[in-house]
């Protein structure tokens, strides 16, 4: 663990342990994305219909946008942080709490919501052992009721996932790269299977033609898609913990943009090829599973099949989120957006272990309260979207401005479709196209939430408040401004970033790019060789 002190306040500043690999990169994005499907697709498909499909495609291509914005500033600036620290290189201290925030959110519901849908898949082998879950029902009144033994598992699984954290994100990592690699073959084996031995295409086409939803159905299915591609940021997340993120982060970036979007298209595709949209009205909760039982030969082992599918997935994507969330808080501190508690490196295993401790345990908070309400997964899965999209625009934001604030930075990628535009002062910036599209894109999937979700617009806008006044309480404490940015020294933050990095040609390119500029403006330049 490398140290030093932050010259703007003389905190020791700490850097986590490079310990990701080109697979555990791929693994920890996959974690959390894969087990999307498994909530998502019931959900969409009973709201979009026949147009399911269509909704899968429309919310994948503004998916794509994002995770190609997120595979340039994940390999430009490879720290802990994600959109957070995007949004403060960007936009400043104050949008960078924001954003941060929308995504600790996100985080944090993916920790409560994947790990509540494990146990409940864990809960089907339940019978086979002679135990009925129903027996352990507890009310606390006429309108309140949920089941101990559930609330028990859920809160033991994060219990256990907290610990594997805190030893270290190597065996963490591990973890992912053994049942992703699992899980993934699969998934892509329900697909492959259902086409070649059960899918229809005339019932595909008749259901698009004669069962396609009303606008505002549809929009409903469009917003709920998304869902399916929620989490890609986490390799961003583990950039300061990547071993050549420059050269890493985009070969496994890309690579996961195009493998999630092929298998949310082809699970769409091929469950309205096999059976009717209506069927899945009453299977919302496992449509996985009653896809599979409709598919000769792997239908002999549905149930155990996408129950152990089920579990194995969805907890691997709950051990994501607390990575996530523990990384960002991290992040958020060394910035002073956040109390310095969360700053702390655990001296064995050179993790952050009260960040991880710290919203695991809000994590379990707010799986607690969730068990209280009628339906445990649809209030989790109705917030999970809102931190995510909100969090993602001020991303698209932040790509933008960071081109023309920033333009001295190495990207090892570029998004696709730039256009060059000539300052005032005879410089030339690459402006991102897609930059623009992927905002528009993303703001409508989150009006749209805002105006279909009951929940999410009120517990969404709600948290932002509560940790808005949180801010401004710490900050006036610490004697910083609220709205205004403590002064940071970016160059040479990011000299120390690619040099943790070891990604000398980068670095190289850097100060090059900034001798060249300060030539140009007639000032001596202190990164010039000394003599």
């Amino acid at each position: 663990m490398a140290e030093n002190r932050d010259e703007g306040t003389g905190v020791e500043k700490v850097e986590l342990r490079r310990d990701v690999t080109v697979w555990g990169s791929y693994t920890w994005g996959y974690a959390d994305v894969g087990a999307d499907i498994y909530v998502a697709l019931g959900l969409v498909i009973v709201a979009a219909q026949g147009g399911a499909p269509l909704a899968f495609a429309l919310a994948g291509l503004v998916y794509i946008m994002i995770g190609l914005a997120f595979t340039e500033l994940a390999s430009s600036y490879p720290v802990a942080g994600g959109g957070h620290y995007y949004a403060l290189r960007g936009l400043g201290d104050f949008w960078g709490f924001m954003a941060g925030v929308a995504l600790l959110l996100d985080y944090t519901i993916d920790i409560a919501l994947f790990a509540t849908a494990s146990t409940g898949y864990v809960n089907f082998f339940l019978p086979f052992l002679g135990v009925n879950l129903k027996d352990f029902m507890v009310s606390l009144g006429p309108s309140i009721s949920f089941n101990a033994l559930w609330v028990g598992e859920t809160v033991v699984m994060i219990a256990c996932l907290l610990w594997l954290n805190v030893r270290g994100i190597r065996g963490s990592s591990r973890v992912n790269e053994v049942i992703g690699l699992m899980d993934l073959i699969l998934e892509m084996s329900i697909v492959v299977f259902g086409f070649v031995l059960a899918w229809r295409p005339e019932l595909l086409v008749q259901q698009w033609v004669h069962e396609f939803p009303s606008a505002r159905e549809f929009m409903y299915g469009f917003s709920l898609s998304i869902i399916s591609f929620v989490g890609l940021e986490s390799i961003s997340q583990a950039a300061q913990e990547t071993r050549r993120p420059a050269t890493v982060i985009p070969r496994t970036s890309i690579a996961l943009i195009f493998t999630v979007f092929i298998l949310a298209l082809g699970f769409s595709t091929v469950s309205l090829g096999i059976l009717p949209w209506q069927e899945f009205l009453t299977h919302e909760s496992d449509p996985v599973a009653y896809l599979a039982s409709h598919i000769p030969y792997l239908g002999l082992l549905a149930g155990p099949f996408a129950a152990f599918l089920g579990a194995t997935i969805l907890m691997i994507s709950a051990n994501t989120g607390v990575m996530g969330d523990s990384r960002l808080v991290f992040s958020m501190s060394h910035f002073h957006l956040a109390s310095p508690w969360f700053r702390y490196v655990h001296p064995k295993y050179h993790t952050p272990s009260n960040a991880i401790i710290g919203f695991g345990g809000v994590a379990i908070v707010l799986t607690v309260i969730a068990f209280l309400t009628p339906s445990v997964l649809d209030t989790l899965a109705n917030l999970y979207a809102f931190g995510a999209t909100f969090g993602y625009m001020l991303v698209f934001i932040s790509l933008i401005r960071l081109r023309f604030s920033d333009p001295y930075t190495p990207r090892p990628y570029k998004v696709p479709l730039n256009f060059k535009w000539k300052r005032k002062d005879g410089s030339t910036v690459e402006v991102p196209i897609l930059g623009f599209l992927g905002f528009l894109g993303v703001a409508s999937i989150f009006f749209t939430v805002i105006i279909t979700h009951e929940i999410g617009r009120i517990a969404g806008p709600a948290w932002l408040l509560i940790c808005f006044v949180y801010y401004v309480f710490f900050r006036r404490r610490s004697g910083l401004p609220v709205l205004g940015s403590v002064p940071h020294d970016w160059e040479k933050e990011q000299i120390e970033v690619l040099t943790s990095a070891e990604e000398f040609d980068s670095l190289e390119q850097y100060k090059q790019a900034l001798i060249r500029r300060d030539r140009k403006l007639g000032v001596p330049s202190r990164w010039s060789e000394k003599e």
